[in-house]
């Protein structure tokens, strides 16, 4: 059968290879789907699925960052001490920790769109419950739980959306779906600074209810399973039927069958991530993940503080954590065609060792004020825009069998660096280490990230060969 912009011979079927009628041999041609996905043009049905999970990934932002928006209200409607708040927030990082790990398994075993939309519809419940808590502990309870389907969704929305991107744009759809992270938490600054005046802090967390609640009723009736998800399990009329929706012009055999994927074993399974020469790998994954992540959310939380201390005002200190994001947001979107172009680790080597530069200069004293909001911008560039880069390079690595799992899993560990970053950045203010002392420390984790991504590059080439 010839496709559009590459001809592709029949051989031997592989374990996702999807036999279509070819009208110009009379008989099955065999092809496999990914190389499908690759050589036809994005369809309307693949932009539309793009959008859906872009949807949910926004909403996942709003609603990761809604605490900290509500923290002032909170404290003032309850009349505690912004110390209480601590619990709370420790708890929704862990239920995300734990829904990242657990609910990745889950998808490769049952599906990544039973598992995004039970997700999608659990947490948005538990925002609903969170509007009507009149105590800290059932705050921490419904954090958690909350925590804990959010969890699940980033890992399932990134392994959905590269199983129907093709490969010469995958990376820049996938950082491009995550850049709705960072947009939904922007925004929802705007829509809590606008809404709680009006409704109190309860009424962010009713909006932050409703809306994911109905992308979850949407994603339930127009969202479509994976194709290599639905290939691996031998679902064949409903794969006739997407098939159809992503390439109406393939000719599909009336004794349409795909090739037995007899190779396919442990799906959904922890351990897979260590065999089949994939250990030293899926560790310095672990690794870049953690400390990438540490140092994101060391900058998020600490940078304005630390600038306060600086000498710099409030205002001014507001405006540097903004420009952090929104140098994140721009990074992620120029990141991924190039990227698309040059590969990861061409891209993700140089961005590391230019954030630890960069992180370092952001305590120097002697920097003027626009030569400050530069070396902040070129932060967020490379260490708040690589993130979605990371997990991108993480749908790459693992077979379709684990490859949520593989997602999740890093995500998982990344999180646990999250905890861990802003906590010690705590006790080191508390043993008096100064403004510049501390952002030369946080240097080290990009220093080290780009250290281990070169690792990386050697570990996945030398795996590569051995194929």
């Amino acid at each position: 059968m010839n496709l559009p912009g590459r001809s592709i011979s029949s051989g031997a079927p592989s374990a996702e290879a999807v036999v279509v009628g070819s009208p110009d041999s009379g008989g099955p041609a065999v092809t496999d789907i990914a190389t499908l996905i690759d050589t036809l043009p994005l369809s309307s049905f693949q932009k539309g699925i793009m959008v859906l999970i872009g949807g949910v990934v926004v909403m996942d932002g709003f609603d990761v960052q809604a605490i900290g928006f509500i923290a002032p209200a909170l404290t003032q409607d309850w009349h505690i001490d912004p110390a209480a708040l601590g619990p709370i927030f420790g708890a929704g990082l862990f239920g995300m920790l734990v829904g990242s790990m657990l609910l990745s398994i889950v998808a490769d075993r049952v599906g990544r769109r039973p598992v995004l939309v039970g997700s999608t519809a659990f947490f948005s419940l538990c925002m609903l419950g969170t509007a009507a808590t009149e105590s800290i502990q059932q705050m921490v309870l419904l954090r958690f739980l909350t925590g804990l389907g959010i969890g699940g969704v980033m890992a399932n929305a990134v392994a959905l959306a590269s199983e129907y991107s093709p490969r010469r744009q995958r990376a820049s759809l996938l950082m491009w779906i995550s850049c709705g992270f960072t947009g939904g938490a922007i925004a929802g600054g705007l829509i809590s600074a606008a809404l709680i005046p009006w409704g109190g802090w309860r009424s962010v967390f009713f909006v932050g209810g409703v809306l994911p609640l109905g992308i979850a009723a949407v994603m339930y009736w127009g969202l479509p399973e994976s194709l290599l998800f639905l290939s691996q399990q031998g679902a064949y009329e409903k794969l006739k039927e997407l098939l159809r929706r992503l390439a109406p012009g393939i000719d599909l055999d009336s004794n349409f069958h795909l090739a037995t994927p007899a190779q396919v074993h442990g799906r959904g399974s922890l351990m897979k991530l260590f065999r089949e020469g994939r250990t030293l790998m899926t560790i310095l994954l672990w690794l870049v993940s953690f400390a990438n992540l540490l140092n994101l959310f060391f900058l998020a939380n600490w940078l304005p503080l630390l600038s306060t201390r600086m000498g710099f005002t409030s205002s001014v200190a507001v405006l540097m954590g903004t420009t952090l994001q929104l140098g994140g947001l721009i990074g992620a979107v120029f990141m991924g065609p190039l990227i698309d172009r040059l590969g990861y680790f061409r891209v993700l080597v140089p961005a590391f060792l230019i954030a630890g530069f960069a992180v370092a200069a952001i305590g120097e004293p002697r920097l003027s004020l626009p030569l400050l909001y530069i070396v902040i911008f070129a932060a967020g560039i490379c260490i708040v825009g690589a993130q979605p880069a990371i997990n991108a390079l993480a749908s790459t690595l693992y077979p379709t069998e684990i490859r949520a799992t593989g997602v999740g899993w890093s995500l998982g560990v990344g999180r646990a660096g999250a905890i861990v970053g802003p906590v010690v950045a705590a006790q080191l203010v508390a043993l008096n280490w100064s403004s510049q002392t501390l952002f030369l420390a946080a240097a080290i984790p990009a220093a080290f990230s780009c250290i281990v991504v070169i690792g990386l590059s050697f570990v996945t080439r030398r795996k590569l060969r051995a194929l």
